[in-house]
């Protein structure tokens, strides 16, 4: 995560108005304090039964498990944008796919 990061304002243009929310199984305990470490410019949801990622549109894997770093992409009408259930913060790839669904709910404004 911390290469989107790194990336954010440069390719994303500061997400225009979009919230995103890495979502995991993972008790929210195990990275409290990695995540006071970094300067993260999203948020992080600690989802233990994957309900919450289930509701977002997720698919859970078996057992209910959220797929491993999976992004929820909300747009700036607070409606779900789309749901990355792998993202994979090495894969130029990944960040194409998170573009599009921020392109798609807040185009860039054209120039006049």
């Amino acid at each position: 995560m911390r290469a989107y990061r790194d990336q954010y304002a440069s390719v994303f243009n500061d997400g225009r108005n979009v919230v995103l929310i890495g979502i995991s199984n993972d008790p929210i305990e195990e990275g409290q304090s990695w995540l006071a470490d970094e300067d993260f410019p999203y948020l992080f949801a600690s989802d233990p039964t994957g309900e919450v990622y289930a509701s977002f549109g997720g698919n859970l894997r078996d057992g209910g498990m959220v797929g491993g770093r999976s992004v929820v992409v909300v747009g700036p009408d607070g409606r779900i944008a789309g749901v990355m259930p792998q993202f994979n913060q090495v894969d130029p790839q990944a960040y194409e796919e998170l573009a599009a669904y921020i392109d798609e709910v807040t185009p860039e404004p054209e120039d006049p």
